[in-house]
């Protein structure tokens, strides 16, 4: 049915083009009310045959993109990104490459349009992550980028968790900064205390205290929960500016920066805010918004060139077009969500707890679950298995492709990652029968 659906988007489309071609006032042409006719009729007899459609390609080479439509889509990453329904109209309308720029005038900023609405967007934001200013940037990274770019110099020194993603230490490294790592408990937790311990330490290596702290509420390894708050106050007590990085929480849970005790909010659109990539959002304070907001101040020698209030280290406009209005499209349900993020947690307990009664299951990450993100250890029940079967450890993803789910990469059994979140009640049951279903198959004790 899906291929049907898509085959019809696409003659539409190919309508839709006919239009783009006419100039406006005049009639079709005998050959474009030929085309136009033609697939007309054949828009009418797509859903009327029984035939599945046979198309897998939308164009050469690009095959047609369909798991979420035929899976149910376990993937750690891709869960919280999933678009609404609105987010995929915002690709259709808007998916000319400078689309949000038909009424951009003086002072020509990206965040001073308001036709589509940006500018209010763009203060909306602020106040959903609990802070006075936001952008939206071209992913996390880009945000880690900016402020590494506005406080750090050649030979400062940032504070990074040990479970810090790698994009934020290249952001660190990319200005000549330094990153140090904060070590984690023996629950693999981020403390206040450890955090406290190696600004001391590096006061004593280096004689200066570090220049920024940035940690992950949720990381990207365990997706355990780290004390951000008492971090928070920490870097207060030092008085070091704090990056909070959200790419797991802002979108999927209610974030409150200024609560917490951040200088600066970073998400990611593609990851947690239900849209395309590249999308990301960087808040901040007041204080520091005239820091990382920067605006250009420099004059061209030669021509006297000015360039008004472009924001410098966003080198302009950002994000543009298809990606921006379709993380906007989807605001107003990303916003309602984050309201059930106890339905979510309570969705992804019901599931782990099954995983757990299958024999030899272990959950790596902190218990109870505090996030929809997984990671799972099998090496004593599902790589028991992979052991002596034939098709080694690509068994177990056949066995889940069999009963159309996906997110697991092909061959996983020792230990995976896996994010429940936005799925359904039916879904989540779904999953755990289905996980029940194998491990009986394969003669794994079920508790």
């Amino acid at each position: 049915m899906i291929e049907k659906i898509l085959g019809a988007m696409f003659r539409l489309e190919d309508l839709r083009q006919i239009l783009r071609e006419t100039a406006p006032g005049h009639h079709l042409s005998s050959e474009q009310k030929e085309e136009w006719e033609n697939i007309r009729t054949e828009l009418n007899t797509i859903f009327e045959s029984k035939e599945e459609q046979k198309q897998k390609y939308l164009t050469d080479k690009i095959e047609l993109r369909t798991r979420e439509e035929e899976y149910i889509n376990i993937d750690p990453i891709q869960a919280a990104g999933r678009l609404t329904p609105e987010a995929r109209k915002a690709l259709i309308t808007y998916g000319d490459g400078y689309s949000v720029c038909d009424y951009c005038f003086k002072p020509f900023r990206l965040d001073y349009i308001k036709r589509p609405p940006i500018a209010e967007f763009m203060t909306e934001l602020a106040e959903f992550v609990g802070m006075d200013v936001a952008r939206v940037l071209r992913g996390a990274r880009n945000g880690f980028q900016v402020v590494s770019n506005a406080l750090l110099e050649k030979g400062d020194v940032a504070l990074v968790s040990s479970l810090a993603h790698y994009t934020l230490c290249l952001a660190i490294e990319s200005v000549g900064a330094t990153w140090k790592e904060i070590r984690v408990d023996d629950q693999n937790i981020i403390t206040a205390e450890n955090t406290a311990a190696k600004i001391e330490e590096v006061k004593e290596q280096t004689g200066k205290q570090p220049k920024l702290v940035a940690i992950s509420h949720f990381d990207y390894m365990f997706a355990n929960e780290h004390d951000v708050y008492g971090i928070g106050k920490v870097c207060r007590e030092y008085d070091i500016p704090f990056l909070y990085n959200g790419a797991y929480t802002v979108g999927v849970m209610p974030v409150d920066g200024k609560k917490i005790g951040a200088d600066f909010v970073v998400g990611s659109g593609h990851k947690s805010m239900a849209a395309p990539a590249p999308t990301g959002v960087l808040a901040t304070t007041a204080e520091f918004a005239d820091v990382v907001f920067a605006t250009t101040k420099t004059k061209g020698d030669v021509t006297g060139r000015q360039f008004g209030i472009k924001e410098t280290q966003l080198l302009g406009c950002t994000v543009m077009g298809a990606p921006l209005v379709a993380l906007m499209a989807s605001f107003p349900k990303v916003r309602e969500r984050v309201q059930h993020w106890d339905e979510e947690l309570e969705k992804s307990r019901f599931f782990t707890d099954a995983l757990l009664k299958i024999e030899g299951t272990k959950i790596s990450s902190e218990m109870p679950r505090k996030h929809t993100l997984t990671k799972v250890d099998t090496r004593d029940s599902f790589d028991r298995v992979a052991k002596t079967h034939k098709r080694k450890g690509y068994f177990f993803y056949d066995e889940l492709t069999k009963r159309k789910i996906t997110g697991i990469f092909p061959g996983s059994t020792r230990e995976f990652k896996m994010n429940t979140y936005g799925l359904s009640w039916d879904q989540v049951k779904y999953l755990a029968d289905a996980f029940t279903e194998i491990a009986e198959k394969y003669e794994l004790g079920v508790g």
